[in-house]
């Protein structure tokens, strides 16, 4: 897509940004960000987004197709690319041919078995302790330009603040239903035995250090099943 000046710009990612904040889901504004991507951003034909938690664990939350997957596991099993350069240390990482880039030897050779000949990302910061980057891929060398780099940095920063937003509302969200099974469950065991709140809540703590599983496991089991123990079916 061509853009005849910044207002144009500006509109297109205006709209992004009002669309973005009517999805239903964290995975909806996610799967929604890679659509907006490849319509916004001149030479691209997929897009993905990758997240490094606790910068370690790596995962693609978000693609517009299998190949996105493929190209980013292969990242992932090499250790070695543009997308994971994009959330180390690089704000931008352009690839514009695969068959000559000596970056990444061992990507390269996986990413041209599979059909894809440039990449491009960007660096996106949502948390303090998640890091990510949004990428694009291209099955011909040099779809990406000067003007590809200009406008994906732009929508990048839009597509950041769209992700941290859903993620607070996911959070809060969670939050919430924790709150609510750890709830039913004090309520299951204060009528079953007649003790006080505190007290159930001591034996949901109790089941979880001793099975070493999350408290919300604990509760959740309880609750489906009437039974105070952990999911494996062993008894408190």
């Amino acid at each position: 897509m061509a853009y005849e000046g910044t207002t144009d710009l500006a509109s297109t990612l205006s709209d992004l940004a009002r669309s973005l904040e009517h999805e239903d889901s964290l995975q909806d504004t996610l799967d929604g960000i890679v659509r907006a991507a490849v319509e916004t951003v001149p030479g691209a034909v997929h897009a993905g987004l990758t997240v490094v938690r606790r910068r370690r664990e790596v995962e693609t939350v978000a693609g517009t197709g299998d190949i996105v997957h493929q190209v980013d596991h292969a990242q992932y099993g090499t250790g070695e690319g543009p997308c994971l350069d994009a959330t180390r240390t690089e704000r931008v990482v352009r690839l514009d041919d695969m068959a000559g880039e000596r970056r990444w030897p061992a990507f390269t050779r996986a990413a041209l078995s599979l059909g894809v000949r440039s990449m491009l990302s960007f660096q996106l910061y949502v948390t303090d302790n998640t890091l990510g980057a949004l990428n694009l891929y291209a099955r011909q060398s040099g779809a990406f330009d000067d003007e590809s780099e200009r406008v994906g940095l732009l929508f990048a920063s839009h597509a950041a603040v769209a992700m941290a937003g859903a993620q607070r509302e996911h959070g809060l969200a969670r939050a919430a239903s924790v709150r609510d099974l750890i709830g039913q469950a004090k309520g299951i065991l204060m009528e079953r035995h007649k003790i006080t709140d505190d007290r159930a809540f001591q034996l949901l703590v109790g089941v979880s250090q001793r099975a070493n599983i999350k408290l919300v496991d604990v509760a959740r089991y309880l609750v489906q099943s009437g039974e105070l123990g952990s999911p494996d079916r062993r008894a408190s």
